[in-house]
């Protein structure tokens, strides 16, 4: 690759998608090189060159396997994002050597008042795989909520989520997992759900809409791996039967 490859050739052979669905991508303005807007899928890249696509990071294949996979226990106020133009701490400035020296994206997001579980990683690849909607993942949550009803309301609500509902903006949510767990807490009731769509602030909008006011939010699962005892704010790699569950669990491997 010392030439370098072309850009729809490159996203291609990282699992984006076909190449003729490559040079649609190109046309229509959806692919950057280097934070440039690319319009030719004649261009050429390299491996050290940032790719993304409608956003997203798209590693070249070459560097699959220099893949980092990286999990985060996100604490709250910090944004999950690469950058923040407000200056506020984000994800990346928490990721310590020699890891910060990568080129790593967050998997996702997790708002900036909520915690737990975030993959940070450069496979562009297995990353797309996991923020696509068919290859969306159960997550787990543990919210603690305070029942402003009081808790003579709870089973109607968990009723309402388990059977799928719509929220006051209009959208319509699939069945919700949704149990409530042993707790010591007098702030109020803990709940563990499972999510299987990814709408934004999606446990925050359910619960709104029945009256339960969130006092914490904390993802603790993603498919195939937990966040464990990991302390707020360490990172730590994922093993290599971690990235493979994951990998199995997006169709990219048997």
């Amino acid at each position: 690759m010392a030439e370098g490859i072309r850009l729809n050739k490159a996203l291609a052979d990282a699992g984006i998608c076909s190449r003729r669905k490559a040079d649609e991508f190109i046309f229509s303005g959806e692919v950057r090189v280097n934070g440039q807007v690319v319009d030719n899928p004649g261009v050429r890249v390299m491996p050290e060159d940032r790719i993304s696509l409608k956003g997203r990071p798209v590693v070249l294949r070459a560097q699959s396997s220099q893949a980092c996979w990286l999990m985060l226990h996100k604490p709250v106020q910090v944004v999950s994002t690469a950058s923040d133009p407000e200056g506020r701490e984000t994800v990346l400035d928490l990721v310590p050597e020699p890891w910060n020296r990568k080129r790593l994206y967050p998997v996702g997001r997790l708002d900036y008042f909520s915690e737990g579980l975030l993959l940070l990683t450069d496979d562009g690849e297995l990353a797309h795989r996991l923020t696509h909607p068919r290859w969306h993942l159960p997550k787990i949550y543990h919210v603690l909520v305070r029942p402003e009803r009081g808790e003579a309301s709870v089973p109607a609500a968990l009723a309402l989520f388990r059977r799928g509902m719509t929220l006051a903006e209009g959208d319509r949510l699939a069945p919700v997992e949704v149990t409530v767990l042993p707790s010591q807490s007098r702030r109020g009731i803990v709940l563990e759900m499972v999510l299987h769509q990814g709408l934004n602030r999606q446990i925050r909008r359910m619960c709104r809409d029945v009256d339960f006011t969130v006092l914490r939010l904390m993802r603790v699962a993603e498919g195939p791996v937990d966040l464990g005892d990991l302390e707020p704010g360490r990172v730590r790699p994922l093993s290599s039967s971690e990235v493979s569950a994951l990998r199995r669990a997006v169709g990219l491997e048997g």
